[in-house]
């Protein structure tokens, strides 16, 4: 029994140090309230790169946090939201852009979702269209089709 509770508490030291090894330090957050809110607005509008479906102010990746300080870092600078924007953009692309404008370079991503929603309608369509042109009766010889004439109309089998 003590040896048993000797790796139980063994284990649960282990799993602390584990634990606390992988815990971060809370995101920085700017004294001022107003500076703040506005470095959220800004965020909300610039995709994480890692979570890729999430603002980074939604996110807690490290990237998304480095991101965070940046922008609160060219707030304190003097920076406007636009200019925020134009240097995400400068360095990381319009897919940084939780809402990418439209245009040659991104028109994959506002265009691809309905292609491939019409090229999925459209082979369903082939499919089913291909399904219903095939014959689906069974070819059956004269003999087999009155030994099934006999089965069906319960008559006794006839074997010669």
């Amino acid at each position: 029994m003590k040896h048993l509770l000797r790796w139980a508490v063994l284990l649960v030291a282990a799993a602390c140090v584990i634990l606390s090894a992988r815990s971060a330090e809370a995101p920085a957050v700017a004294d001022d309230p107003v500076l703040e809110q506005r470095v959220q607005r800004v965020a909300e509008e610039l995709r994480c790169l890692v979570c890729q479906n999430q603002t980074i102010a939604d996110s807690h990746a490290d990237l998304a946090i480095d991101l965070k300080q940046k922008i609160r870092d060219q707030i304190k600078a003097g920076k406007s939201d636009q200019q925020i924007m134009d240097y995400m953009v400068e360095r990381y692309g319009d897919f940084v852009l939780y809402r990418p404008p439209v245009k040659a370079t991104t028109i994959l991503l506002w265009g691809g979702p309905f292609a491939l929603m019409a090229l999925g309608l459209g082979a369903a369509v082939l499919i089913v269209r291909r399904r219903r042109g095939i014959d689906r009766t069974p070819h059956l010889s004269e003999e087999q089709r009155r030994q099934a004439a006999r089965m069906l109309a319960d008559e006794p089998e006839i074997r010669s």
